[in-house]
């Protein structure tokens, strides 16, 4: 098993819309070591065509739909200067163009001031926030019918397709408001108007801080990715169940129990 070939392999889909068999399918060893190996290639080839890295996403922290996907612990990726969008209050248009299979996941992002480390507290993580959005990521699966074991999804880049940030409003000012809120907040998901799920901060590793927590912990115990650094955004993972999008069709959110404003995305 040659993980430049892998990683060549997932690179040469991406953009594109076409889809290839999973990895394990072909490599029955092939385990998450050898997909954060993948990971940390890729990241090479994508510096190497002029990508600039912006930070990770966290995936897979909604323990709810662990069995939909079949996977049984969270993963991450990277994020990209080409993949990473700001998203208005009112509201954008975004194409689908070149994403495989996307779906919609509402986030919670974070924008790191400096680095955490391993076995911080959630105040002391939350001291390392400068700043906090609520957004959308839109999720792709190279995989035809997002059947995947959770190895093939690190070594696609996460699954990640874009991340769409909404307004960035600072941690400092109100750091225990944060604390307290982020781990009990409510949030609705709607397409064209309708309900289409509701989901807690709760869903998400018990709370978003708790998600980036995760995260660094993982990290820690890494040989080949580099640990977060100050000025990485992190976005969090879905805090309802992730559903497939289509041109047409606008999405929003509504957010209770947290001052932050609801996202809204048309899908051209």
């Amino acid at each position: 098993m040659d993980v430049e070939v892998i990683a060549a392999e997932a690179l040469a889909v991406l953009g594109t819309g076409r889809q290839i068999a999973p990895f394990s399918d072909r490599y029955p060893v092939f385990g998450l070591d050898d997909a954060y190996r993948v990971t940390a290639a890729v990241r090479r080839e994508r510096e190497a065509r002029g990508e600039r890295p912006l930070g990770r996403k966290i995936g897979f922290t909604n323990r709810t739909i662990w069995a939909e996907y079949n996977v049984d612990t969270p993963m991450w990726g990277h994020i990209y200067d080409r993949t990473v969008h700001d998203l208005p209050e009112d509201g954008a248009n975004f194409s689908l163009s070149g994403l495989a299979e996307p779906r919609i996941e509402p986030e919670i992002v974070f924008g790191l001031a400096a680095a955490p480390a391993p076995g911080m507290n959630e105040h002391a993580l939350l001291g390392c926030v400068e700043w906090i959005a609520h957004g959308f990521e839109i999720v792709q699966s190279i995989f035809p019918n997002w059947k995947f074991v959770a190895a093939d999804t690190i070594a696609a880049y996460g699954l990640h397709g874009a991340l769409l940030v909404g307004p960035h409003h600072p941690m400092a000012a109100r750091s225990e408001a944060w604390a307290r809120k982020l781990s009990t907040f409510e949030i609705d998901l709607f397409r064209d108007g309708d309900l289409a799920d509701h989901g807690h901060a709760a869903n998400v590793l018990d709370g978003p801080v708790f998600a980036l927590r995760h995260l660094v912990e993982l990290l820690a115990s890494d040989p080949v990715n580099r640990p977060l650094a100050a000025g990485e955004i992190v976005t969090t993972g879905t805090l309802t169940r992730a559903f497939p999008v289509e041109a047409g069709e606008t999405w929003s959110t509504e957010l209770t129990g947290i001052p932050l404003e609801g996202a809204r995305v048309h899908f051209i």
